[in-house]
C-alpha cells in the first residue's frame, strides 16, 4: 500500500492556487453527501451553494482540474469525487501520528472520519509515562520515547500537534527531524519549521474571539438603531473608532 513518503499530491506543479486547493475540501463534503444519496449530476450553482462558495468562482476553481461540467447536465457527482480526491492525495494511504492525548488529543483520535477520507491513525504518542499502554480508541498510547521509530516504521510524512504550547515546537522539531514534512498544530503557539515544511494551524480560541467580535459589532448596531441614530451618523462613528487601517478598532485586542 502507498503511504505519503514516497507520494505526493501534484496540485502545486499542475500550478493550482493555494486558494483553490482551500476550497477543494468544501467541495468534496459537498460531493460526497450528493453521492451518498445517489444524486448522479449537480450543476455549478447548486454545487457552489452547498460548499458555500459563488458558481464562477466553483467553476474558475474546476478548470484548474480540467473539468468545465456539461451544459444544460451539470457536472457528474461520482467522477468529480474521484478527482477531486485524487488531487487532494487521497486515493491512497496517509499514515498519521497524533502527539499530545489529552481530552484534544484523545477526541481527535476517536473522530470517525479519518478513514474514510483517506488518512489512517498509525499511533498515538504521549510524553506521560502513566499513558503508555493506555487504550485511547481502540489503539494503546505509545511513549515520545518512541516516536522517532513509530515514524519510521510507518512511513509517516504528517503528524498532528495536540500538546499543551510548551512542548510544541520540541515535538515539531523531533517530528521534522524525523522525516515528517506537513504538521497539523492544534497547540496555541505559532511553530518555526524550516523550507518544505507544511503546517496548518486550528485554534479554537482565535475563531471564538473573531466570532465575539462580530458578535459585539452586531450588538452595537443593534443598540444604535433602537436609540434611532441616522445611518449615516452611525456609519461616521464606527469609522472614528477603526484603526489607522480603517479595518479593526484601535482597541481590538492582538
Amino acid at each position: 500500500m502507498a503511504t505519503g513518503r514516497t507520494h505526493r499530491p501534484a496540485t502545486r506543479s499542475r500550478g493550482i492556487p493555494e486558494a483553490t486547493v482551500a476550497r477543494l475540501p468544501l467541495y468534496l463534503r459537498a460531493l460526497t453527501a450528493l453521492s451518498e444519496r445517489s444524486v448522479p449530476t449537480v450543476s455549478s450553482e447548486e454545487l457552489a451553494a452547498a460548499a458555500g462558495v459563488n458558481s464562477a468562482k466553483l467553476r474558475k476553481d474546476f478548470s484548474y482540474l480540467g473539468s468545465y461540467g456539461t451544459r444544460g447536465v451539470g457536472y457528474d457527482v461520482e467522477y468529480l469525487v474521484y478527482q477531486i480526491s485524487r488531487e487532494l492525495g487521497l486515493t491512497q494511504d496517509w499514515p498519521v501520528v497524533i502527539v499530545g492525548i489529552g481530552n484534544l488529543g484523545a477526541a481527535l483520535a476517536n473522530y470517525g472520519g479519518f478513514a474514510s477520507r483517506g488518512f489512517r491513525v498509525a499511533a498515538l504518542i504521549d510524553a506521560d509515562p502513566a499513558m503508555a499502554g493506555k487504550p485511547v480508541a481502540g489503539m494503546p498510547v505509545q511513549h515520545t520515547d518512541e516516536l522517532e521509530k513509530i515514524i519510521e516504521d510507518n512511513g509517516v510524512s504528517i503528524g498532528v500537534i495536540a500538546t499543551p504550547a510548551g512542548a510544541a515546537q520540541q515535538v515539531c522539531d523531533r517530528l521534522v527531524a524525523a522525516g515528517v514534512t506537513s504538521i497539523l498544530n492544534f497547540a496555541p503557539t505559532v511553530l518555526s519549521v524550516p523550507d518544505g515544511v507544511d503546517v496548518r494551524k486550528v485554534d479554537l480560541s482565535i475563531e471564538l474571539q473573531i466570532l465575539a467580535f462580530h458578535e459585539q459589532r452586531k450588538a452595537g448596531e443593534e443598540g444604535a438603531a433602537s436609540d434611532g441614530a441616522h445611518p449615516a451618523a452611525a456609519a461616521h462613528h464606527e469609522s472614528a473608532e477603526q484603526g489607522p487601517d480603517g479595518d479593526l478598532p484601535a482597541v481590538m485586542p492582538a
